[in-house]
Formats: structure tokens, C-alpha cells, sequence
């Protein structure tokens, strides 16, 4: 996608990004999810934002992506559905991975197939099964390791 402009997420961001992002996470895992747009909006505010770094995928003025990370970690990364399959995730993932210490875990819902292909396609490996409990679902803990002979995304 050749119009595709990544940036740090702004506050202005969060009225596209919340409803964008439970739409995203509706399509992969399959659930309604039950909570109100503002109690998300919340939890952007007061769990996503502390501790990493957001960054937004727009094409032109429209968002269609966004991905939460540190260091050590990618917590959130959702891609707009109608803009699924289009490099978006990737592109995100890359910069995720240039930004790390050398190696990344996250977590994705075992039911969510999609999502566990695209992770395993750009060298994760899952490395443990769990449980999440405020969902009620299984899920995948997943790690990649920056190769030595790997090249940079």
C-alpha cells in the first residue's frame, strides 16, 4: 500500500482508533464485545498508553491501523477489517521489531487463526498455551528472536 503513512499515535486519534480496534478484534476472535465504547476508551487511555509507544497507520486521513509496544513487547495490533491483508500488520510488526531489544513476545487468542498465522509467518514462535480469564478464552503466548543471520524488516 503505497499511500500507507505511519505515526505516533495523537489524542485526537482515539474517537477512529477504539471503535476501529474493537471492530478488528470482534472480526478475528469472533465475540461481541460487551463493554462500552467509553470503558475502552479508558483502557487505551489508562492501560495501553502508559508503557508503550502507539503508533497509527492512516491512508490518507483515514486510519485503518494501529500497534501498542515497548521494548519487550507488541500488546496491541489491530488492522482496520476492510484493510486486512494489505501489509498494514506487517509494516506495523516491522517497526515493532526494529524497536526492540532484540526479541518480542505477545499474546493473541488461540481461536483467532488469522492472526496466529500472520505472527507465526513473521518468525514468532508460540511458547506457551494459557487462559484468559476476562475474556474466557484460550490463548497463545507467542516470542520472536532477532536471527544473527535474519536482516532487519
Amino acid at each position: 500500500m503505497d499511500r500507507l503513512r505511519i505515526r505516533a499515535f495523537e489524542p485526537g486519534d482515539v474517537a477512529d482508533l477504539v471503535p476501529m480496534w474493537r471492530q478488528s478484534f470482534e472480526h478475528g476472535v469472533g465475540v461481541v464485545d460487551p463493554h462500552p465504547i467509553e470503558e475502552q476508551v479508558a483502557y487505551f487511555h489508562e492501560k495501553v498508553l502508559p508503557g508503550h509507544t502507539v503508533r497509527v497507520a492512516l491512508d490518507g486521513v483515514k486510519l485503518v491501523g494501529f500497534m501498542a509496544s515497548n521494548a519487550e513487547w507488541v500488546t496491541q495490533l489491530h488492522v482496520r477489517v476492510a484493510y486486512i491483508g494489505q501489509g498494514i500488520g506487517s509494516r506495523l510488526l516491522d517497526l515493532a521489531k526494529r524497536s526492540s531489544a532484540g526479541s518480542l513476545w505477545l499474546y493473541t487468542f488461540a481461536q483467532n487463526s488469522n492472526a496466529r498465522r500472520f505472527y507465526e509467518r513473521h518468525g514468532f514462535v508460540a511458547v506457551e498455551h494459557g487462559f484468559e480469564p476476562t475474556w474466557q478464552l484460550d490463548d497463545v503466548k507467542y516470542r520472536w528472536v532477532k536471527s544473527a543471520q535474519a536482516p532487519e524488516p
